[in-house]
């Protein structure tokens, strides 16, 4: 087969390849932020692939549909599924191989148009383990609070993996929570206040996805490794023991829509527990009006919270600032609501901004 050219992508997409360069480079992925970089530069080889991504209708930027990173997991999906491409990749390639990567594309697309432009269709899914460290902090600022057992509810849950920050060892600076024997340890760079020296347990916990995964399907399971940046392999191990602990623990999420989940999870409430609602990184895929849909029906779930039967909702967002994402926290009855601090986007670090 004869080699494709190559055609640059509109200065808009450009733009968002190169934004997410330099995202890769300092979220500790050089290979990604290279394999960014390259399309930025040279575009993609002509043909459905780079028409789609050229032709966009929505926001191609991690503010909206985040397209890089589309483009940068279905071609790990290809590489972890011993397509040629894997001789390039971590770990076969001791050094990532860009100019093979490169040289090899053109046929790639090629061969597997069909697989990659289903693939460009659905938003990035990820489930990164050490956001469990930024929901402990939450949760603990709770249960000063409260006093109470925690319903945890998560939002955009993924394969619920986020739902058992009680079941791993987590260290915030000074203080300890969870289960110091669990496999699987987290223990971010801390700054700022301590934690709460409250200890949280969780009596209930449930989650919801538009496109759950199953940690028992590997073709589903395969979707959350190409998302994990193939030169970070300490991620991709968490992952695996992350998902044999929320297998052990029965761990499920519902397929249903956010705003639907929520309204139907928090109509009644719960005497003795304190609910909480909680999403990582998950508001930017949805649309104004479902976000507004969602603020209403936790809103007037607060509006019925009671001292015995509170709510509480944990986020931890983009705000356009920088570094790292907002962890914010509201609390009924009441409605008080605080900046708890910033946090990196996969949980490398804390920064505390209350005690």
């Amino acid at each position: 087969m004869a080699e494709a050219g190559w055609a640059i992508l509109p200065a808009h997409v450009t733009g968002a390849f190169d934004r997410q360069a330099e995202a890769c480079a300092a979220l500790g992925s050089p290979f990604t932020a290279a394999l960014c970089a390259l399309i930025a530069r040279k575009g993609l080889p002509t043909g459905a692939v780079r028409d789609r991504i050229a032709a966009w209708p929505g926001d191609v930027s991690s503010n909206g549909d985040s397209v890089p990173l589309r483009m940068a997991g279905v071609l790990h999906r290809l590489a972890l599924t011993g397509h040629a491409l894997s001789t390039h990749y971590p770990p076969q390639a001791p050094v990532p191989d860009l100019s093979g990567i490169e040289a090899a594309l053109p046929a790639t697309l090629a061969e597997h148009e069909a697989t990659v432009l289903a693939w460009l269709e659905s938003p990035p899914q990820t489930n990164e383990i050490r956001r469990s460290a930024i929901i402990a902090f939450g949760l603990a600022h709770v249960a000063k609070r409260t006093g109470l057992p925690l319903a945890l509810l998560e939002l955009g849950a993924s394969a619920g993996l986020n739902l058992m920050p009680d079941q791993l060892s987590i260290q915030l600076g000074e203080r300890h929570f969870g289960d110091a024997t669990a496999p699987l340890a987290l223990d971010p760079d801390w700054s700022g206040p301590q934690p709460p020296a409250q200890s949280f347990s969780v009596a209930e916990r449930a989650g919801c996805d538009i496109a759950p995964i199953d940690l028992a399907d590997p073709h589903a399971m395969l979707r959350l490794q190409a998302y994990v940046w193939a030169d970070q392999r300490d991620r991709m191990a968490r992952l695996a023991t992350a998902r044999a602990m929320a297998t052990r623990l029965g761990i499920a999420v519902e397929a249903a829509d956010a705003v639907e989940w929520a309204t139907r999870k928090l109509e009644h409430s719960q005497p003795g527990r304190c609910r909480v609602v909680f999403h990582t990184i998950a508001m930017q895929y949805m649309t104004d009006h479902a976000r507004r849909e969602l603020s209403g029906v936790i809103s007037a779930a607060g509006l019925r919270a009671t001292a015995d039967a509170p709510l509480a909702h944990l986020a931890f967002e983009a705000d356009g600032k920088a570094p790292g994402a907002s962890v914010t926290l509201q609390f009924w009855p009441g409605g008080e609501r605080m900046e708890l601090g910033r946090a990196d986007y996969h949980g490398r670090w804390i920064a505390a901004a209350v005690a």
